[in-house]
């Protein structure tokens, strides 16, 4: 394991970790989607189902737990623990869910070549992480004042994939024989690519010293 594999790694936890203490002791989920986290334990569950079958290291077993407990508890949260659930904003969080699942679905037939059991669910939650932020992004979008807490979530959850991007690269240059995941390579450059602009105007309200305000362009 590479330091860019770790980097991201923490980066990840630490988003949950920020996440959950933000609904627990502010007591609301304003400003986050509950769709992108069930995204998100979709694409955790799929691709860590080999995690009573195959074992790699302690490391990346209590990762993985960390992952699939922290999200499935975050949903729990939003969703059913008041007076946290009681501030949901259903009618805001309302990217269509048949979008993001069936979209990897037609990629996965169309660029899988091998059709095991584990390898077709391990592709299909690449390409569905890819486009899991996309509720989340439209959700602030359509509110466009965003809590400084959250825009820190963000941009720590942009910050583990981009982390992997840095992995993936120096996997390929460093390690013998070349890593190479070309589906990793794609589905990481669009996720990374759709955080750009929320990246863009996070900066910028740093750099003035101003609320982050998204401007309005509809739906996303």
């Amino acid at each position: 394991m590479n330091v860019f594999r770790l980097a991201g790694d923490l980066c990840h936890l630490a988003s949950l970790v920020m996440l959950i203490l933000k609904l627990k002791l502010s007591g609301n989920c304003l400003g986050i989607s509950c769709r992108m986290h069930e995204l998100y334990l979709v694409v955790f569950l799929l691709r860590y189902g080999d995690l009573f079958f195959s074992f790699i290291s302690w490391y990346n077993s209590i990762m993985k737990v960390l992952f699939i407990l922290g999200t499935a508890y975050t949903i729990y949260l939003i969703r059913w623990s008041p007076p946290i659930s009681q501030t949901y904003n259903r009618k805001i969080d309302k990217f269509p869910y048949e979008a993001a699942l069936f979209a990897p679905l037609l990629l996965l037939t169309l660029i899988t070549s091998r059709w095991e059991a584990f390898e077709i669910l391990w592709t299909y939650s690449i390409w569905l992480e890819s486009v899991a932020i996309l509720p989340q992004l439209t959700m602030l979008y359509q509110q466009r004042e965003v809590e400084n807490i959250t825009g820190h979530y963000v941009v720590t959850m942009g910050a583990y994939r981009a982390l992997y991007l840095l992995n993936w690269i120096y996997r390929y240059y460093f390690e013998t024989p070349a890593y190479v995941c070309k589906v990793c390579w794609v589905a990481g450059l669009v996720q990374t690519a759709l955080y750009a602009d929320f990246f863009y105007y996070f900066a910028k309200s740093k750099w003035y010293g101003k609320r982050l305000v998204l401007p309005f362009t509809g739906d996303v």
